[in-house]
């Protein structure tokens, strides 16, 4: 379908992931000139916005109300508004609301705007000392321990490190998870609060790992990053 030439526009904005610095001046420009922003969190991002002195209108665009608010959003677009798409933190569509919204756009003839930027997932690959020449992403791991057990085994048959995102108060049993379903020998890293303040990477053998923090309470964001291949060296 060709684009519609009264059309508005869709940016796709990827914003920082701790530090308010790690952005850059095409994504601030974009925030400042769009029309409307819809963000994860509209508390989050204003904290974003205030700091650039950006005064743009804020919508919620979450999990939750996305089908709902997506057709809307390109209704308003196709009307000559410019939307810019925002998460709490990274880029939109990496484990965020995002990927439906491009998805549509693209169906109805709009076609996005990415503004790339900073993304946990990148730093973490990068960070963690592992060979990233080829890896694969995981996202989340699901919660229910059959479709888990599943996910670990094929995460055990990878030949490529592997990257994972993790809730903080589930870290500890997803380390225990890969040390006994791929091997204590497993080199992992666990990147936590990438570019804040309280920044660690904890790198080593998975069974090393799980000693060095035995007993601490997880807190902040979690990325893991796994060379499966490592447990048979």
């Amino acid at each position: 379908m060709t684009e519609n030439v009264n059309s508005g526009k869709l940016y796709i904005v990827s914003t920082p992931i701790g530090n308010l610095e790690d952005i850059t001046l095409r994504a601030l420009r974009v925030l400042k000139e769009s029309d409307l922003i819809a963000a994860e969190d509209t508390r989050h991002t204003r904290i974003l916005l205030k700091h650039y002195q950006i005064s743009t209108r804020l919508i919620s665009y979450h999990a939750f109300n996305e089908h709902r608010k997506t057709a809307e959003l390109l209704e308003q677009i196709s009307g000559g508004m410019k939307v810019a798409v925002v998460s709490d933190a990274g880029t939109p569509g990496i484990a965020d609301p995002g990927f439906l919204f491009v998805r549509e756009a693209v169906k109805a003839g709009i076609e996005p705007e990415i503004i790339p930027g900073v993304s946990s997932l990148t730093f973490a690959a990068v960070a963690s000392g592992l060979p990233i020449d080829k890896f694969i992403f995981y996202g989340f791991l699901p919660v229910k321990s059959g479709r888990r057990g599943e996910a670990i085994k094929q995460i055990a048959a990878e030949t490529k490190t592997c990257v994972i995102f993790e809730s903080p108060h589930r870290m500890e049993k997803l380390l225990n998870e890969i040390n006994a379903g791929i091997g204590a020998e497993t080199k992992v890293a666990v990147v936590r609060e990438a570019t804040k303040m309280f920044e660690e990477v904890t790198r080593g053998p998975v069974s090393e790992v799980i000693q060095k923090t035995s007993g601490r309470k997880w807190k902040g964001e979690c990325v893991l990053v796994v060379s499966p291949c490592s447990a048979i060296e």
